[in-house]
């Protein structure tokens, strides 16, 4: 089956108030030109997970986008510094911040693809998150077992290097969340770098870790990541990440969002 679609369809599946769990790690591998057709379309109400994001949620924040982000934290660092408008978003009330590690994100996750209504995990040791899990008997032994109860993305939205038209794709260097993304989501959207054909797939069927069943839309967007990295097509881009740190306010942003198409 054909599932080729323009960025434009494939983000108008998405309907106000789902939650989607979005692909890549910090600036690797993100989909941001889907993140960013998100905003143009006005999308409101979104619940977003991952564990470790920036310029992806902190532009759904910025844009008015979310109304709820599950991480492990948000934040551009190193020589970026922090995420202005997720901060100024959860401040004001605007977006509700569930803050949990990127370990307790992962098990969530890891519950909903394996159909269990919770995932077992050692410890949070002294952590003050640990408050937001319940414990159960262990049944196998001594005391109580710390638990963190399954949680379905509507959607999986992930960049990758190479797809076919069916959706079946490849992952080149690390796949950080995104298997378990896709299998805990009930459908996946996905960008690719390039669509290639289904005997390139399958050359390569070794890392061709996306099956095309759950796909519901296969995008083509040539550096699609920026200005995020595509590892081995691109670097980040240090330029692009500043000029969008440099927005100050909504008609700049919507400005932004236009010279950015796709």
């Amino acid at each position: 089956m054909n599932r080729v679609k323009t960025i434009e369809e494939a983000a108008s599946l998405v309907s106000d108030g789902e939650r989607l769990a979005i692909g890549g790690l910090l600036l690797q591998r993100i989909p941001s030109a889907f993140v960013r057709e998100l905003a143009r379309q006005g999308k409101k109400g979104l619940k977003v997970m991952k564990t470790a994001a920036n310029y992806d949620f902190d532009l759904l924040s910025f844009a008015g986008c979310l109304e709820e982000i599950q991480a492990g934290f948000v934040s551009f660092e190193a020589e970026f510094g922090l995420a202005p408008n997720f901060r100024r978003s959860v401040e004001e009330g605007r977006v509700h911040f569930e803050e949990n590690s990127c370990y307790t994100v992962i098990s969530k996750l890891r519950a909903a693809a394996y159909g269990v209504p919770f995932m077992p995990i050692a410890n949070l040791g002294e952590s003050h998150i640990v408050d937001k899990f319940k414990t159960v008997d262990n049944p196998y032994g001594q005391g109580e077992v710390l638990v963190v109860p399954a949680l379905y993305p509507d959607w999986a939205v992930l960049h990758v290097q190479k797809a076919d038209k069916e959706g079946n794709a490849i992952i080149y260097g690390p796949v950080y969340e995104d298997i378990i993304m896709a299998r805990a989501a009930r459908k996946i959207i996905l960008t690719t770098e390039k669509i290639v054909s289904s005997e390139e797939i399958g050359r390569d069927a070794d890392l061709a870790v996306i099956p095309g069943f759950k796909v519901a839309a296969v995008v083509e967007v040539p550096k699609g990541a920026l200005p995020g990295a595509c590892y081995p097509y691109y670097d980040y881009s240090s330029e692009q990440v500043k000029e969008y740190l440099s927005i100050k306010d909504n008609n700049a942003l919507k400005s932004y969002l236009e010279d950015m198409k796709p």
